[in-house]
């Protein structure tokens, strides 16, 4: 059993674009379907498909590239709040990765955002993790 699930998601997509995989399975779940928008959105991966054909469905993640240097657009995926320690931040208090080159995914009343859309609508919340 996993004890976060967070984690998991994070580092199956960290081993797949380290390794050069293109595509990366991963067990679905909400929170994970909203970070998968979110680094869609935002230009970290290249596609995804939920695939609800299970009890719990999969989630397909195509991973994109360097067109030149073949290097993983993902450089760094980093779990901030931890089941053990949980990290929050008030809407003023929210983080800037790399002085706002990377994002922060932020868990709020309003769902899980960038923290650049937390610090618009003013909204705070659970900090997850560090994509750059």
């Amino acid at each position: 059993m996993l004890t976060d699930p967070i984690s998991d998601y994070l580092t199956r997509i960290r081993n797949a674009s380290k390794a050069g995989h293109r595509v990366v399975d991963i067990p679905a779940s909400n929170l994970k379907k909203q970070i998968t928008k979110i680094l869609f959105d935002q230009g970290y991966i290249l596609s995804y498909k939920f695939e609800d054909d299970q009890v719990q469905g999969n989630i397909k993640i195509a991973l994109k590239y360097d067109k030149f240097t073949k290097e993983p657009i993902i450089k760094k995926l980093q779990r901030v709040s931890k089941p053990g320690l949980r990290k929050y931040s008030g809407s003023e208090e929210l983080p800037r990765v790399l002085n706002g080159l990377g994002i922060a995914i932020v868990s709020t009343s309003h769902g899980v955002m960038t923290s650049k859309q937390a610090k618009q609508e003013n909204v705070g919340g659970e900090v997850l993790c560090y994509v750059y």
